[in-house]
């Protein structure tokens, strides 16, 4: 299957390459992925998180194939149609019209980079952005750095000045969803309770891609989670504790 690769977790060392290159605290990069992100970067077959536009496409190809396949490509924005796999089979369809502009005209991975910055994202072209996209949440994570210093924003990152962030990063309406205020209270949380368990998020994922249902990727051991883990340690023949005990997460990790 094309784009699916090993669907591999953010590591503590890509957090903190992240938290390096914005000279922020790791809370801080936990704070945008909670609030600006999906959560967690691929579907459960293992390719990447994306979003087709279609005004990209028809941007990206000056409208020449709006006539002839106008949901795939329209001076319009929207008609994005149900969110997961079915946007591959609109990125598929779009490939066999123009592969590049189809590529560019998609946002990627746990943060919903479009594919039309790869070059300013330091990618020698967008083909190499989608393969890092595809080979984890590390790279993933990088090029959300990438974006957030091509922009400006890490300096307000720095002061906490979560309005001016979300200014620059989601534009003047920011205000309407009180985005910086949920920037704000989720900083205070993080900072306050801990930050999230990398390998129990690890864990959650793992269990997804194994056809169960942990809830949230949030690396937090909740309701949904526990009962995910009871049901893949009774298929695994270890004792169903719904814990994220050492041989659970070696054989999830296996």
């Amino acid at each position: 299957m094309e784009f699916a690769g090993s669907g591999k977790a953010l590591s503590s060392g890509g957090i903190e390459a992240a938290a390096e290159r914005l000279g922020v605290d790791p809370a801080r990069i936990w704070t945008i992925l909670r609030v600006e992100t999906r959560g967690w970067g691929f579907l459960s077959d293992r390719r990447p998180q994306i979003l087709f536009e279609r005004h990209w496409f028809h941007k990206q190809t000056s409208g020449a194939f709006s006539q002839q396949a106008p949901d795939l490509s329209s001076a319009r924005a929207g008609g994005y149609g149900p969110g997961g796999a079915p946007q591959y089979d609109r990125l598929m369809r779009a490939i066999t019209l123009d592969r590049r502009a189809a590529l560019r005209s998609t946002s990627w991975g746990i943060g919903q980079v479009m594919g039309f910055h790869a070059e300013s994202l330091g990618y020698p072209d967008v083909e190499t952005m989608v393969k890092a996209m595809v080979a984890d949440e590390d790279e993933q994570l990088r090029a959300v750095a990438s974006f957030i210093v091509g922009k400006g924003l890490h300096r307000a990152l720095q002061r906490e000045d979560w309005s001016a962030f979300e200014k620059g990063y989601n534009g003047s309406d920011f205000a309407k969803n009180h985005y910086d205020e949920k920037l704000r209270h989720e900083h205070d949380d993080l900072v306050a309770n801990g930050l999230p368990d990398l390998r129990l998020r690890n864990a959650q994922m793992r269990l997804l891609f194994h056809g169960l249902d942990p809830g949230p990727i949030d690396g937090e051991l909740g309701n949904l989670t526990r009962a995910a883990l009871r049901s893949f340690q009774t298929q695994a023949g270890l004792p169903a504790t719904g814990e994220a005990d050492e041989a659970t997460l070696a054989r999830l990790e296996a």
